[in-house]
């Protein structure tokens, strides 16, 4: 099992790049095929939107087929499918269609992680071991961003993408033969996922759950790359250096939130004081709009850090997850996060487009950190009536 973890750790490293890997093609996609930040954002949401659509299937596949399977066939088929589609891709519309299948390949693999976690050990330990895989995968964040760039300017994109796939069916191939199964639940209890949507004590979870990853996952997995392009007049190389920034803050964030549930004994007030902090750094970006570019810098990497309170919120609601709908329950939360980045990102590429109209390069990006901090906020008044899972 300890090999199958690590390739289930390495597939989500790459789930962590392809959410992540559009900000420093801003360029090159845009002189080579005509692509806009619009088109490009979405294509972001076409990625989310396909990642939460699977969801539900992949939580039933969990309980029903295993992670084994499950992971390994997705990943080779939209992963390393939807990579090659990239690579030959002549206009948006193959940008979008390529994303939407790597969303469909990257869509399993870190809930197989979370099922064999929640199903082999202590439920105490849960949001531990979650963040720690999510820390260790974030390496892709990092990939995603210099290295990234580096390869870009050396093969050219085209054949990034190339050896990508390779490298996707690679990792799919080997957890196919490393994963192993965890032993069902033998319960006669019965139950679909509108059995864990009819319970009061996760109404409350699912708010923020939809609104705390998208500001980071949107900005980080996107208009960084735009945002320092237009406003600070930075390249591919400088855009990469400055993403690498924000995804190594992101994987800090990851790891000092895993144990902090139960250092300070509380789940809901980690989540809470974290997303609180994010919606301060995306109302500090709009007052201090066209400052030296180190304070962005520094404002967006402070926004990755407090913003990755993801997989404490996840084992917040699957706390509350009875043990025969344990592969729904996390792929429910996991819906409703990823496929809050997908319908913010679709808002977003509208947003930009409407606001670019005008003179002012900074105004779009205006608008787009508002409407970050406004629904985060909204998330966070709605957190407030939720029962902690540590009570």
């Amino acid at each position: 099992m300890q090999a199958g973890l690590i390739l289930l750790c390495l597939a989500y490293v790459l789930s962590q790049f392809f959410r992540a890997f559009l900000a420093v093609l801003t360029g090159v996609l845009g002189t080579d095929l005509g692509v806009k930040p619009d088109d490009l954002a979405f294509a972001s949401g076409m990625w989310f939107l396909a990642f939460a659509a699977m969801q539900l299937p992949v939580g039933w596949a969990l309980d029903h087929i295993g992670p084994r399977r499950s992971a390994a066939v997705l990943l080779l088929l939209g992963g390393g499918g939807g990579a090659l589609v990239f690579a030959l891709a002549s206009g948006p519309f193959h940008i979008a269609v390529a994303m939407f299948l790597i969303g469909i390949g990257c869509s399993p693999v870190l809930m197989a992680s979370y099922f064999i976690f929640a199903q082999t050990y202590p439920p105490v330990r849960f949001a531990t071991l979650a963040a720690l895989m999510l820390g260790v995968g974030s390496v892709g964040n990092l990939v995603a961003s210099y290295p990234t760039a580096l390869a870009v300017d050396l093969v050219g994109w085209r054949a990034t993408l190339v050896g990508l796939a390779a490298v996707s069916a690679s990792v799919a191939a080997g957890i196919w033969l490393t994963v192993k199964d965890p032993p069902k639940s033998h319960t006669e209890v019965k139950g679909s996922v509108l059995d864990l949507l009819k319970m009061p004590v996760l109404w409350a979870i699912f708010p923020i759950m939809l609104v705390s990853y998208a500001p980071v996952a949107a900005i980080r997995g996107l208009w960084i790359g735009p945002y320092f392009s237009d406003v600070y007049g930075m390249e591919t190389g400088q855009i990469g250096l400055i993403t690498l920034i924000m995804g190594v803050a992101m994987i800090l964030g990851t790891f000092v939130y895993g144990p902090l549930d139960r250092m300070l004994s509380t789940r809901k007030w980690v989540i809470w004081g974290g997303s609180m902090a994010v919606v301060l750094g995306l109302v500090a970006l709009i007052v201090l709009s066209g400052a030296p570019v180190w304070v962005p810098v520094a404002l967006m990497a402070g926004i990755g850090f407090f913003g990755a309170s993801f997989p404490v919120v996840i084992a917040h609601g699957r706390a509350f997850v009875p043990a025969h709908l344990v592969g729904r329950g996390v792929t429910l939360l996991n819906f409703f996060g990823i496929g809050g980045v997908g319908l913010m990102q679709f808002a977003s590429g509208r947003i930009h487009a409407e606001m670019a109209q005008g003179s002012d390069p900074a105004a779009p990006y205006i608008a787009l950190f508002g409407f970050f901090a406004a629904s985060l906020l909204l998330g966070c008044v709605i957190y407030l009536f939720s029962r902690d899972s540590l009570d």
